[in-house]
């Protein structure tokens, strides 16, 4: 067998493989250098991107217009139609010197009765505050409940036929799971200070002395919903044995029964009763952080926690 070393190319082929080796690892070194200076600078570009809102972006105060704010969903704190949200919108709106009117998009199930009467009350100081900027309601598929609470703070009610209308009521939902816990051989263990203190707990017998206290509480509630639609729809209301009791009509019946005045839409209502067909959207939305961190954070906790709900909801 011949000795390597005794090849005068031995040397000069090892020196070369080490060569090669080296000048490929410095290239890869410089490749994920650059890979890393990139994902830097698309970070940095990211951000300011995430945080101005693109959507949001309008032209303001550079002519007459009608000022369009939309209450969308739910009426909750934290959502969408929440009265901070609506409320910085609705002043917006007011307090811009070319707005000539303007309309509140409705499409709302209702919600929070809190978060329904903020924004209500909040309406009728506006409209004192500047009388001669009109405020209409316009609403599209659907106005119940917490969402005509809003709506009928409006000068006047536009709808579609087939728009849903009404609701004038309240609730209180849950569960009970007594027999099921029951059948699982499931012990509850409630410890309180104050006899009522697990008010309505769906892990306990329904107490009929909770029951008929929740019934008041629900009532105080309906009245004050029923005294916030006769003051606000006043003498174009007819009343009916049925109309507070809960129940929805088309946009067309709701016309006939007082609930809302005219078929109307955004643009027409813009175009031929405030006389001002130029349309700028004031609603107050999340930039896109705001949307990816809600998102992000929707995700996690779907996919780690899970809750049963309990009962505490009302007017939706």
């Amino acid at each position: 067998m011949e000795n390597p070393q005794k090849d005068p190319q031995w040397e000069r082929q090892l020196l070369e493989k080490i060569a090669f080796s080296t000048l490929q690892e410095q290239k890869a070194k410089r490749r994920w250098g650059i890979f890393f200076k990139l994902a830097v600078l698309a970070y940095l570009v990211a951000i300011p991107l995430l945080v101005i809102d693109w959507e949001d972006t309008k032209e303001l105060g550079d002519g007459r217009h009608t000022a369009v704010v939309y209450l969308h969903g739910v009426i909750e704190p934290s959502g969408e139609a929440s009265a901070e949200k609506v409320m910085g919108s609705l002043q917006a709106a007011f307090e811009d010197k070319g707005t000539a009117g303007v309309v509140l998009r409705i499409n709302s199930p209702g919600g929070s009765p809190v978060q329904a009467g903020i924004i209500h009350d909040e309406i009728k100081r506006l409209r004192a505050k500047y009388p001669d900027t009109p405020l209409y309601a316009v609403v599209e598929d659907i106005c119940a409940s917490g969402g005509y609470y809003v709506a009928v703070a409006a000068d006047r009610i536009y709808v579609n036929r087939a728009s849903i209308v009404g609701s004038i009521g309240v609730l209180m939902d849950g569960f009970g799971f007594t027999e099921a816990m029951h059948k699982l051989g499931v012990e509850r263990r409630l410890l309180t200070a104050g006899e009522n203190k697990g008010f309505l707990d769906p892990f306990s017998p329904q107490d009929e002395k909770q029951k008929a206290h929740a019934k008041v509480l629900l009532a105080e509630i309906h009245k004050q919903f029923i005294g916030v639609v006769r003051e606000g729809r006043g003498e174009r209301l007819k009343e009916t044995p049925e109309m507070f009791s809960g129940l929805m009509w088309a946009g067309s019946q709701s016309i006939e029964l007082g609930l809302a005045d005219e078929l109307g839409t955004v643009d027409s209502v813009a175009r031929d009763v405030i006389k001002a067909e130029r349309t700028l959207d004031y609603t107050v939305k999340d930039n896109l952080a705001e949307r990816f961190a809600k998102r992000i954070g929707a995700d996690v906790a779907r996919n780690l926690t899970f809750g049963i709900l309990s009962s505490g909801s009302v007017m939706r």
